[in-house]
């Protein structure tokens, strides 16, 4: 990577992640060495983006909180990866995001230039990934955990065991696995405080409630 666009890279690295990340870290992430990190980082200092270095555990370097950049610009194969990407995992029935993803990838699309949708749609016809989709989960039960997730609410579940029974609780939701065959929700228990994990394709149904604090 030629060092103009290593600048560009580096900048947009710091803006993604607005706490500190260290010089070894992203040496590593552009296959430089530290010192050439050092050079790198006073080169964006030059040109006046403000950058801070944070000690201690967790420190490191990371854009003054006040500072706002530029629109991001992808380029044409910066936004078809992330729209096949985006395409694939829905169609995989992987991800429960569905419409959050949808609209990020439409703000993807449209940050391009006329030109740059172009030659997105001549990428995204040439690039495809393949799997075994996962089981099929109900669009209702897949908008309320989208909701509850970023939300930070609770959900209200109805779920088929492994052995065909039905079980029902109230729960707050810490993790989402995806796997190849299955994607997994993975939940707390209000009153019991148990955790639990529940295939996405057994729910049945799922309604997010607002629990008093």
């Amino acid at each position: 990577m030629r060092r103009k666009s290593r600048l560009f890279a580096l900048a947009e690295a710091l803006r993604g992640r607005r706490h500190g990340i260290t010089a070894d870290e992203l040496a590593q992430r552009f296959g430089v060495t530290v010192r050439t990190i050092y050079r790198d980082i006073e080169a964006l200092r030059d040109a006046a983006v403000p950058l801070r270095a944070e000690p201690g555990p967790g420190g490191g370097y990371a854009l003054d909180r006040s500072y706002t950049l530029p629109p991001i610009n992808f380029t044409p194969r910066e936004a078809a990866l992330l729209v096949v990407l985006g395409r694939f995992a829905t169609r995989m029935r992987l991800i429960p995001f569905v419409d959050t993803l949808a609209a990020a990838c439409d703000k993807v699309r449209s940050a391009l230039t006329g030109a740059g949708q172009r030659a997105l749609l001549l990428h995204a016809d040439e690039l495809e990934f393949t799997g075994v989709p996962a089981a099929p989960s109900r669009p209702g039960v897949r908008r309320a955990i989208e909701e509850a997730w970023f939300e930070g609410l609770a959900l209200r579940i109805s779920y088929r065991r492994a052995d065909g029974s039905l079980g029902r609780r109230t729960a707050r939701l810490k993790r989402v696995l995806m796997e190849r065959a299955m994607t997994l929700i993975t939940c707390v228990d209000v009153e019991t405080g148990v955790e639990r994990s529940l295939r996405l394709d057994r729910i049945d149904a799922a309604e997010v409630v607002r629990l008093r604090p």
